[in-house]
Order: C-alpha cells, then structure tokens, then sequence
C-alpha cells in the first residue's frame, strides 16, 4: 500500500525567535542546509520511498522551486499548523477519493531518508491502527546526535522524545467536531490538553507509572481514536530543527553526507 505525503511547511520565525535570522521572514523550510532548502531534502527521501504516493506540501509554491520523482502539489498556507494539515488532508482527498491514510512529514526533519518512511509505513496495522505515533529512546537519539539537548519525557519503561512521521487515518483529520477539533481547540492551553487526555493519564505519567504502550492507549481512548506508539530505532525521525542549535546540529551532520 502507498501513502500519500502531507508535508506542512507553513512555519515562519518571527523576529526574535532564534530561527528568523536565518529565515528572514521566509518559511523555516526553506533555511539553506548543505547547499539546498531544507525541505528539499525530505523530498528526496520521500521520492526513494517505496510506499509515498502523490506528495502534498502545505505553505509553499511552485515558485519556490523543488523538485520531487512523486506527483507533487501545492496547498496556500492557512496560517495555523492544525487548518494547514487539514487543508492538505483535503487536497489528498480531491486528488485521490479512494485514500484512507496519509502520513504527516513535517518540513523540519531534513535527516530523514526514504528508508526510515518505508520503515515506518511498514508498521502501520491497517485498519486497526487510525494513527501510529514514533518515539525516540533517549540513549538512541544520543548516539546519533550528542549535542541534541531535545526534550525527554520519562515514562515507565522508557527515556523518550517524539517522532515526527505519522501515519494517520484521514477520516480522523476531516472529521467534524471529532479528534482534530479538539486537537486544535487544546492546542494552545495546558490545561485542556490534560483534560483532553485525562487527569488521571497525565497524574501517572507524572510519577513515571506509564509505559509507552499504556500512555499511547489511554490518550486514544480519551481522543475516540484508535492510536498506538512504537519505538522507532531511527533518530532522524525525532530530529527535528526548533531553533538555531538544532540547525548548526543538522548542517553539520547533513554536510558531511554530502
């Protein structure tokens, strides 16, 4: 089975934030990395992967000048990441009517190979699984890259921090007043994210009481979907570049694979 790629690239750093240099107003997808955009180089993974499809970026244009082997289409950027992915989520529809499943590939995880898609994609239980979330290990991501100083979150049986390819179900992103609704309405409040998945999910987290297996379980089960999380053993997916640390991380290690 093919997946269609949803690639959000509508993120642009404001003045002050630790990206804008370097961005200058523009999308953080297009920072110059070894030579080219960044998210020129997740379209080249996403064009060696053996299950994308048609590809979607959101927040981009033809004018902007990448290239992709996959049918490649372009949505206006909607200002918000959550009405960016569902607009993208429509386009995938308009272009395919028969698509059930997308997978999300943001414009900041330049790492990626089209191996580590194909990986992924490979562990989707189709129709069990409405969405499939990665984790990183911590001592997995350390090995790779260092210097990382990404978040970790402590769990029972684990150290991790998230991944950033997810398959999901597109019926979970077009739903009305379902999942994606309430994903955007707690987006922005702390305190309805922890309603939303469960004071009591978020009280044993807390005191380290949940597995990966267990939090993954009890959040889908607040939000009405069908969710699971796997450890993935590829870094990269969890590589993601939020500020200007992470870009000196990844320039340094994408140059040297040039």
């Amino acid at each position: 089975m093919k997946f269609d790629a949803l690639l959000s690239a509508g993120g642009i750093p404001e003045p002050g934030e630790s990206l804008y240099e370097f961005s200058q107003g523009r999308s953080k997808a297009l920072i110059e990395i070894g030579g080219k955009p960044m998210v020129q180089w997740i379209l080249d993974a996403l064009s060696q992967a053996e299950h994308i499809g048609d590809v979607v970026i959101v927040g981009l244009s033809e004018a902007d000048g990448l290239t992709c082997t996959k049918p490649l289409s372009y949505v206006p950027n909607q200002g918000e990441m959550l009405p960016n992915i569902r607009a993208g989520a429509r386009k995938i529809v308009e272009l395919n009517p028969d698509a059930k499943y997308c997978v999300l590939v943001p414009s900041d995880t330049p790492a990626i190979t089209g191996e580590m898609v194909d990986w992924v994609l490979q562990q989707v239980r189709i129709p069990d699984d409405e969405m499939l979330y990665n984790v990183v290990e911590k001592d997995v991501m350390e090995a790779r890259f260092p210097d990382s100083r990404r978040t970790f979150t402590r769990l029972k049986d684990a150290e991790v921090c998230g991944g950033d390819v997810t398959p999901v179900a597109l019926s979970v992103i077009l739903s009305s007043g379902g999942t994606w609704e309430k994903l955007s309405e707690a987006r922005k409040s702390p305190l309805k994210q922890a309603a939303m998945i469960g004071f009591d999910t978020l009280f044993l987290a807390l005191i380290r009481q949940l597995t990966i297996e267990d939090a993954a379980r009890r959040a889908g089960r607040s939000l009405g979907l069908r969710a699971r999380a796997q450890k993935c053993p590829y870094a990269e997916i969890g590589m993601d570049v939020d500020k200007a640390h992470h870009l000196e991380v990844i320039r340094k290690y994408l140059e040297t694979k040039n």
